[in-house]
């Protein structure tokens, strides 16, 4: 008995070695070819490349990148119920904390960016350089680039990666039609929220922060807090009445920030009823084996961190949520064509039930420098406000 089990093994080893061979010297002229097609794919790499959906790619990519194509840690932990935990853990381990807003919301802190009166539509080419005073230091980090693969939905140019249960089929992406509707005369139109307002970037030699913990800060100059308030300004030069929260919903405690970030909103809406988009801004974390960090950066400017939405389907209207981040990359990628990785579906809510207009952007990753994610904050501001107003004009 033992015997066969130690045959059927070994034969299941040379399989395996056999299918890698095959896949990893595929489209080799000769043996050299074939050689160092070996030595370049290892077997950890073509796995990835398999969980990816990406047997017989032509194109090599680097062990980082399709790690980062995986999604990182946040998308390796997905939850899988209705009731999962909200907190996406990033590098930290969490404890699960039930899906939903509490029901004693807090009194969040005043806005602080001022409600402009009449939306003024303009191109972005009369705002400015949106790198205008940015100088991209060198942080030393290792760059790469995500770019989409195997076992994605396009949609319209759009790239999704489908990680829940739910089925695309039926759901319109392509008409650029979404529920959220843009009324300034109403009032506020936007808030931006920060779920894990701590989390920071990895600065250049001199720039450094007080740290509170694995690449977070209580300084708001230093954390995604700095990037929403370059949002917001991009925001209001388009006119649009927009809001900013700069509460630490995750400091001191990280547990239960969802909740508390629920709270926040709920207030806001509460006392401004017109509240429609909702931007609940973060950073992602992507790392190899070796807890090597590695920031994100576009290939049209390596000095622009990446952008991704992360939208959950575990709440009824998700479809909507979806569409919008859907019509929002629609308008980036044409200008800026690997700006945004591929949104992200997951079992989860994300306080996305709160508005059909609300969605949570990643601005960069943890080793992204902070000017690089000021950068694509800033050039994702403009294509979410083109969007919306043309929304309002179509």
């Amino acid at each position: 008995m033992i015997q066969r089990l130690i045959r059927r093994a070994g034969a299941l080893v040379l399989a395996l070695l056999t299918l890698w061979t095959v896949a990893a010297t595929v489209g080799s002229r000769s043996v050299s070819e074939a050689m160092d097609a070996v030595r370049r794919e290892s077997l950890p790499r073509r796995v990835l490349r398999w969980q990816l959906g990406d047997l017989f790619s032509p194109r090599m990519y680097s062990l980082t990148t399709l790690a980062a194509l995986y999604e990182s840690p946040l998308l390796l932990a997905q939850p899988a119920a209705d009731n999962a935990p909200q907190d996406e853990p990033h590098q930290e381990t969490v404890t699960p904390e039930p899906s939903g807003p509490p029901q004693a919301p807090q009194t969040p802190q005043a806005p602080q960016t001022p409600k402009p009166q009449q939306p003024a539509v303009q191109p972005v080419s009369t705002l400015g350089d949106p790198a205008d005073g940015l100088t991209f230091e060198e942080n030393g980090v290792p760059a790469e680039t995500v770019r989409p693969g195997g076992n994605y939905t396009a949609a319209g140019g759009v790239v999704i990666r489908n990680r829940s249960s739910m089925s695309l089929d039926g759901v319109d992406l392509d008409s650029g039609n979404y529920e959220a509707a843009f009324d300034n005369a109403a009032g506020p139109q936007v808030l931006i929220v920060h779920t894990h307002a701590s989390e920071a970037y990895t600065m250049p030699p001199g720039q450094d922060y007080v740290s509170t913990g694995n690449y977070r800060t209580s300084d708001a100059s230093k954390s995604v807090i700095r990037v929403g308030d370059e949002m917001a300004a991009v925001l209001s030069s388009y006119g649009i009445s927009v809001l900013h929260d700069r509460t630490l919903h995750d400091n001191p405690a990280y547990n239960g920030a969802y909740n508390r970030s629920a709270a926040t909103i709920a207030a806001y809406q509460e006392k401004y009823p017109s509240l429609v988009f909702i931007l609940d801004v973060h950073r992602d974390a992507v790392e190899d084996a070796n807890g090597t960090e590695y920031k994100l950066v576009t290939a049209e400017d390596p000095q622009m961190a990446q952008v991704s939405f992360i939208m959950g389907v575990n709440h009824e209207g998700w479809e909507e949520n979806l569409k919008l981040a859907v019509a929002v990359q629609r308008t980036l990628v044409q200008d800026y064509p690997t700006l945004m990785r591929p949104i992200s579906l997951i079992h989860a809510n994300y306080n996305q039930s709160m508005s059909p207009g609300c969605v949570l952007v990643e601005i960069g990753a943890a080793g992204n420098s902070l000017d690089e994610a000021i950068y694509a904050g800033r050039v994702f501001a403009h294509g979410f406000a083109k969007t919306i107003l043309a929304g309002q004009n179509g």
